[in-house]
């Protein structure tokens, strides 16, 4: 007899699309970007037609209680027919409360959709083997890096558009692993080739930014070192490449997250391959990854993701010209 076993955070999205929304979701993984799709379809799933936040409770697993959890879950919904609750980072909650969210799991309402996520679970634990069993505990594994060009080919699927192969690598080739990044570019191009279109390599061309890796990379090296002077060359160099500086903000944004991951994961006692491929990167760059993510600490990347955040803020509502906001958060990473 077959085990129940877990399956992708992807296969539940495409379950609820279908109109089946589940009173039980356990999501468990480290890949943020199907965590929050998921999440994302669920409660835009059950707050069709309803009152909206009247009918929603979220909570923080730090803290909690899952006595007031259960109690959300089992208040009858305001003029809707399910409410939907949310228990973020649940594996941090006591064990007494888990085993109360694992009776619960094994018996919910149907009023209610309740969701819960965790990077890491214990799969030894009551919540767990009861959401398996329940067929409600769904993974949310990064992709291997040769899953990455069909995972582009099911998002364009999704939209109800064609790709071409060559597309399907120029994408990847331009933006990376990163799922985020790639989810966007697709959306770019689904507006530019109109519903039902096909996105082909001159399409992806116009609309996927191709900024020189090298020149990022120099940037974000420069970044590390604090060395103003070549931090600034390195700007300059992509916008005689006529690359906006949005763009160019965001790539950097992008490498920066990849540096994070690949620390945290080197912190954790992962090997160098391990922890590239847990940054989202491709094998060859793991080197110069591993390099990056030694020379900024903890403090340094934090700080740097708060220059980006509001120098994104700055190049979208600021009357000053984009180059010359660049050009000063560049001036402020390398302060």
């Amino acid at each position: 007899m077959l085990q129940p076993r877990a399956v992708h955070a992807a296969e539940l999205v495409s379950t609820i699309e279908e109109g089946n929304v589940p009173s039980v979701v356990l999501i468990v993984g480290t890949e943020s970007f199907f965590v929050d799709r998921a999440v994302s379809a669920l409660r835009k799933a059950v707050g069709e037609g309803g009152m909206g936040s009247l009918n929603e409770d979220i909570f923080e697993g730090r803290g909690v209680s899952a006595v007031k959890v259960i109690e959300a879950a089992r208040t009858l919904p305001m003029l809707a027919a399910k409410r939907f609750v949310l228990v973020r980072d649940v594996g941090v909650i006591n064990a007494e409360g888990l085993e109360k969210l694992a009776e619960y799991t094994a018996s919910p309402y149907d009023t209610c959709c309740l969701v819960m996520t965790a990077e890491k679970l214990d799969g030894r634990s009551k919540l767990v083997k009861r959401a398996t069993a329940a067929g409600c505990f769904y993974e949310a594994l990064p992709l291997k890096e040769r899953d990455v060009r069909g995972f582009v080919a099911h998002e364009a699927r999704r939209r109800k558009l064609k790709i071409a192969p060559q597309a399907i690598d120029a994408l990847v080739d331009a933006v990376g692993v990163d799922l985020p990044a790639i989810d966007d570019a697709l959306e770019r191009l689904s507006l530019f080739v109109g519903p039902g279109g096909a996105i082909d390599l001159a399409a992806v061309e116009a609309c996927v930014t191709r900024v020189r890796s090298e020149s990022i990379w120099a940037l974000v090296d420069a970044v590390g070192l604090r060395d103003r002077k070549t931090a600034l060359r390195a700007t300059a160099s992509l916008l005689a490449d006529r690359e906006p500086p949005l763009r160019i903000l965001a790539m950097v944004a992008r490498q920066l997250r990849m540096v994070a991951r690949m620390k945290s994961a080197l912190i954790a006692g992962a090997s160098e391959a391990d922890a590239t491929r847990a940054a989202g990167a491709p094998p060859f760059k793991a080197r110069e990854l591993a390099q990056a993510a030694r020379r900024l600490d903890a403090a340094s990347l934090s700080r740097a993701f708060g220059v980006l955040a509001e120098t994104d803020l700055a190049l979208k509502g600021s009357k000053r010209p984009p180059d010359v906001v660049l050009e000063s958060a560049i001036l402020a990473l390398t302060r």
